[in-house]
């Protein structure tokens, strides 16, 4: 890869510590002053260049709010940068989306007050009033389900608008509990949002950006699959081999290594976490002994 300088804008707010953690894991950690908003990524590639290694892409860093990188990759400013579907959506941005890392998962939402309900659904023939920080996703859910309702722009705090100043907000949330502890209902969903990897159309369009893009989410997407999964190794006789590969799961193949001549093999595969508790006793039924579990750091299917 040519000398690249990958423009990348990392979120501030709620996203940011975990967006810090998924790079620190991938070999490409994060450092800056606390009130800083250019930080510096990575470094330590002179060792692997020295070592004839392809030479590493180069970040220009920034911090800015999850809504001003949407749009600083669609003006190409920024190559590649971290922010949430939703603002993707409410700024109707034509960015590239390299990897949805599931990290900081909400719902969009509509909800109001469960005593203006009827039967959980609003009254009609009411004019409504609808507030959100989502203008654009707000006004489509209220072109299809209210027509003739007026909006009004929130700046966060949506959720106390009702009922004073608002019959109806359009907004996100993780669990729900705040909407509920505001005495308010979940009437529609509208989308799924979760933090995700985009790239700028002009970098995408040009081939050492492009490839440097890919890259990024290629490191970031191996810390995600390898949180997703454990590497298990076990011995077993020669003569249960089978039995016991037949239960493993693997991605494509288990690694299988002879021990005493023969007489025992050593496998090893990478199997996924959430299969663990019903996993190992089966592995000990069919033979397997001197079980080790240990953890990933990256893995590239």
């Amino acid at each position: 890869m040519d000398d690249v300088v990958l423009e990348l804008a990392l979120p501030k707010g709620r996203m940011q510590a975990e967006v810090l953690k998924l790079m620190a894991d991938a070999g490409l950690p994060v450092k800056a002053d606390e009130r800083g908003y250019r930080p510096i990524v990575g470094g330590g590639w002179a060792e692997g260049e020295a070592k004839g290694l392809a030479r590493a892409p180069r970040f220009d860093a920034k911090f800015l709010k999850p809504q001003n990188i949407v749009e600083m990759i669609d003006l190409g400013s920024r190559d590649v940068g971290f922010a949430g579907a939703d603002w993707t959506r409410e700024l109707g941005s034509r960015a590239v989306e390299l990897l949805d890392t599931g990290l900081d998962p909400v719902r969009v939402v509509v909800a109001a007050p469960a005593a203006l309900l009827v039967d959980g659904r609003l009254p009609a023939g009411r004019s409504l009033v609808v507030a959100s920080e989502y203008e654009t996703i707000a006004r489509e859910w209220m072109s299809r389900n209210a027509p003739g309702a007026s909006f009004v722009r929130s700046y966060g705090a949506t959720e106390v608008f009702p009922p004073e100043d608002a019959d109806v907000i359009v907004d996100n949330c993780a669990t729900g509990s705040t909407l509920k502890a505001n005495g308010l209902a979940i009437i529609d969903e509208v989308m799924r949002s979760s933090t995700r990897l985009y790239a700028s159309r002009k970098a995408m369009a040009a081939p050492a950006k492009r490839e440097a893009a890919e890259s990024l989410a290629l490191l970031v997407g191996s810390v995600l699959e390898a949180r997703k999964r454990v590497m298990i190794e076990v011995n077993v006789p020669a003569d249960r081999l089978a039995e016991l590969t037949a239960v493993l799961p693997y991605m494509k193949s288990p690694t299988i290594s002879p021990l005493k001549g023969g007489e025992a093999f050593a496998v090893r595969v990478a199997a996924p976490r959430a299969a663990l508790a019903g996993l190992i006793p089966e592995i000990k039924r069919r033979g397997g002994s001197d079980i080790v579990v240990s953890e990933l750091c990256q893995l590239v299917p």
